[in-house]
């Protein structure tokens, strides 16, 4: 994509997402032209921080001049119609005006919910699409886009487009049926947030060891770090290790016993104690399924 073709850029939003991605389309050449914010002080505070970064406007829906050919949305979920419904009404208005708008293509970046979220736009002439970054995005983290595999779906046109943005950030592009999107966000959620719930886990079973949360982070991420690289260079059959690739039910049992007292905890180390029963190389597995059970 050459400097020409590159499409100028209004980010609707201004939380994490909003602010690593427009940084990171700065960083790679793309002229950001507006940070549209909600109508609201301390929504406006962050978009002109986030403004002042890539050299862009701070306006309001009410107010955008949508003068990119690129509209960007990074809003909840439950936010994205509503906002595609005021912004259509102002490329309404801007026509009845006569004004020139430049506006071609529209994005939405939930992993849940489909492009036809953006359909006012649609009908107000755009090309839509869904691009989800399959990263997670804090506020104070800067991860890298290099190899972030992003989920396209929508209209032809939009996707082409994305699908050459993607490459300028660094990531891979893949096509998703509209069909398997909620499947798809189901396993998105489950590689981070629910890998932090599971986290959070394995600091309540530290509790039982005497150790506090901060010495259960401090001291399990070797181990854990280990084994995703385990993971990646050999597969989950060849990562596997412990008392149930062992078959060692007196040791589970003893596992099962201590953690009566922190049930929550217990619950999560069933759960996954089965599943290991149904996809890992597991020894003496009837015994352990009858414990397991119990």
């Amino acid at each position: 994509m050459s400097t020409a073709k590159k499409p100028t850029v209004a980010i609707i939003g201004a939380g994490s997402l909003a602010t690593f991605l427009a940084v990171a389309l700065d960083a790679a050449g793309f002229t950001i032209t507006e940070i549209v914010a909600r109508d609201s002080q301390q929504s406006r505070r962050k978009a002109r921080k986030l403004a002042v970064k890539v050299g862009a406007h701070t306006v309001t829906a009410s107010s955008a001049r949508l003068d990119g050919k690129l509209l960007w949305f990074c809003v909840p979920d439950r936010e994205i119609r509503s906002a595609a419904s005021a912004l259509a009404d102002q490329v309404a208005a801007h026509s009845s005006t006569h004004e020139k708008h430049k506006l071609r293509f529209v994005f939405h970046s939930s992993g849940a919910l489909l492009s036809r979220e953006l359909e006012p736009l649609r009908r107000a002439g755009a090309a839509v699409a869904s691009v989800h970054p399959l990263m997670t995005f804090v506020a104070g983290a800067h991860p890298s886009l290099r190899g972030v595999p992003f989920a396209i779906e929508g209209d032809d046109a939009a996707k082409r487009v994305a699908q050459r943005i993607v490459r300028k950030l660094g990531g891979e592009s893949f096509s998703l049926p509209a069909a398997l999107k909620p499947a798809y966000h189901a396993w998105a959620t489950l590689t981070s947030p629910l890998l932090v719930a599971f986290l959070v886990t394995l600091e309540e079973a530290a509790r039982a060891a005497g150790l506090s949360r901060q010495d259960a982070r401090r001291k399990s991420l070797p181990i854990i770090r280990q084994t995703l690289a385990n993971y990646w260079c050999f597969g989950p059959a060849q990562s596997f290790s412990g008392p149930l690739l062992r078959g060692d039910a007196d040791t589970v049992a003893k596992h099962l016993a201590v953690l009566k007292k922190h049930p929550r905890a217990r619950e999560v180390y069933v759960a996954l104690a089965r599943a290991a029963l149904r996809g890992l190389p597991v020894k003496n597995r009837n015994e352990l399924r009858r414990l397991l059970l119990n």
